[in-house]
């Protein structure tokens, strides 16, 4: 049974082949059997989990149901969860027990899903390893000896195992679909503001967004029409009539034309990474789409716009972890200057230290205008040739990422190389589109994953186009060896 979709297992339940409370005790002992040796959960939810499961089956006894009532999911530890800790992978807020849930959260709560527990993610979000949480490094089910990409690496890493269904994700560079390629699994980047952040801990408040990590796009789908829509307390919640994204699915996708950005497939690009890709394409020209080059010209610009944004950002929304209000606090400090330094630099890892100091340094008087405003300024010219793209094509198709999963350590103390695997995915985020990457194939027996790019809102022409893809392969039902 831990083997099956999100659409199979609301079958199940619904049929009565599996109770919430079976359902769930079974994802829970392949959590607690294999959690040490893959370390994707920073927290696993057991009593809560069972109660609320048992609470489903009574829901569905009494047909107060919905079709996603019982299922298991993983919750990113970047969403805000009641009563259960939040630590965003971070010493800072080690002791933070949330005292209200996220959006997102209370949305799935409220359809009925069943939390398991709160996934292990880079520190706050910063990371494309999951190297840098302070729970220590998640390992990738496909090769215990690779990262599973980052920062939500935890959640890539459960649904990969079938240690959960489905998890929560949040992608602020890359960090839903980067995961989702070097884990062999389905990851959706929304358009911006199109899930509610109200409870999601800020990394960067204008490159945020929470989105799903499934073994399918329908499952994707599914978890989108429960989690999408406007929400009054998040200011950049996008007030845009929510699709039904299940409706869409199996339309054909005859005609659709889609752009292959030159600017994806040249240097930096693994060859073995290109020929998959490539491959992947070729399937969905068999299904009717057509394919043209197009120019991205300022994708290299991406990367130092993007590093700089976001930094800046960060160095802001972390401005309030001060050892006062809650989270970590320094022992016997001498003064408040003490207080404030030796919470700060004990609470939070390397990382994240040298994220605050870029974006400081770059907010700074005097520099503002040469790097934080130009970079500002670069992020609407990526946004420009994305627009001037889609006037000719519907879709954009690429690599996900530079390579296959890398080796623990290899890339630790090389941020700047670590930086570049995320050369196709961060100008996504600056101008905030929607994207997906699938499972595309395997070089060395590790997954290689495809993006698909869309316009703003189009997440149901990306889910659709993604599910004719799966339709037509079985990459995305492969198992890491182990984990069946």
């Amino acid at each position: 049974m831990h083997q099956s979709t999100l659409a199979q297992l609301s079958v199940a339940l619904e049929s009565k082949q599996i109770s919430s409370e079976e359902l769930t005790r079974l994802y829970l002992d392949r959590c607690k059997k294999y959690n040490d040796s893959l370390n994707c959960f920073i927290t696993i939810n057991e009593d809560e989990a069972i109660e609320k499961a048992k609470f489903a089956d009574q829901q569905r006894a009494d047909n107060k149901h919905t079709a996603l009532t019982g299922i298991p999911v993983a919750q990113k530890d970047i969403f805000c969860t009641n009563g259960i800790k939040t630590s965003c992978g971070s010493k800072m807020l080690d002791n933070f027990i949330a005292p209200y849930d996220a959006t997102i959260v209370e949305k799935m709560n409220n359809a009925g899903f069943v939390t398991l527990g709160k996934t292990n993610m880079d520190e706050f979000a910063m990371g494309s390893s999951n190297e840098t949480s302070f729970y220590g490094a998640v390992k990738n089910p496909w090769n215990t000896e690779y990262v599973p990409g980052g920062s939500s690496g935890g959640s890539a890493s459960a649904v990969a195992a079938r240690l959960a269904p489905i998890a929560t994700g949040t992608d602020t560079g890359g960090s839903i679909r980067q995961p989702a390629s070097l884990c062999g699994i389905t990851g959706l980047k929304p358009t911006y503001g199109r899930v509610s952040r109200y409870g999601m801990i800020a990394f960067a408040s204008s490159l945020d967004q929470g989105g799903p990590m499934a073994l399918t796009a329908e499952d994707a789908a599914l978890m989108m029409n429960v989690i999408a829509g406007f929400d009054e307390r998040d200011s950049t919640s996008a007030e845009q009539t929510v699709d039904d994204y299940t409706e869409k699915l199996n339309d054909s996708i005859e005609g659709l034309k889609i752009g292959l950005p030159k600017e994806y497939f040249g240097e930096g690009l693994d060859s073995n990474i290109a020929k998959i890709v490539e491959e992947g394409i070729k399937e969905l020209e068999k299904l009717g789409a057509v394919c043209k080059e197009i120019e991205l010209p300022n994708t290299e610009l991406s990367i130092p716009a993007y590093y700089v944004v976001a930094p800046a950002e960060c160095s802001s929304n972390l401005s309030r972890f001060d050892g006062v209000r809650f989270g970590h606090r320094c022992e016997e400090p001498t003064d408040l200057s003490d207080l404030y330094c030796r919470s700060r630099g004990e609470g939070f890892g390397k990382e994240v230290k040298r994220r605050i100091m870029i974006g400081a340094y770059v907010l700074s008087a005097g520099y503002y205008d040469a790097y934080y405003l130009k970079a500002q300024q670069i992020r609407h010219l990526i946004r420009d040739d994305f627009q001037n793209a889609f006037k000719d094509i519907d879709v954009i198709a690429g690599p996900t990422a530079t390579g296959t999963a890398f080796k623990l350590n290899e890339m630790i103390d090389d941020p700047v190389s670590m930086y570049l695997s995320d050369l196709y995915t961060v100008s996504v985020n600056l101008a905030g589109l929607p994207a997906i990457s699938v499972p595309a194939g395997f070089v060395n027996n590790l997954p290689v994953g495809m993006q698909l790019i869309g316009n703003y809102f189009e997440e149901s022409r990306l889910l659709n186009i993604a599910h004719q893809f799966q339709q037509a392969t079985d990459h995305h039902k492969a198992i890491p060896g182990g984990f069946e």
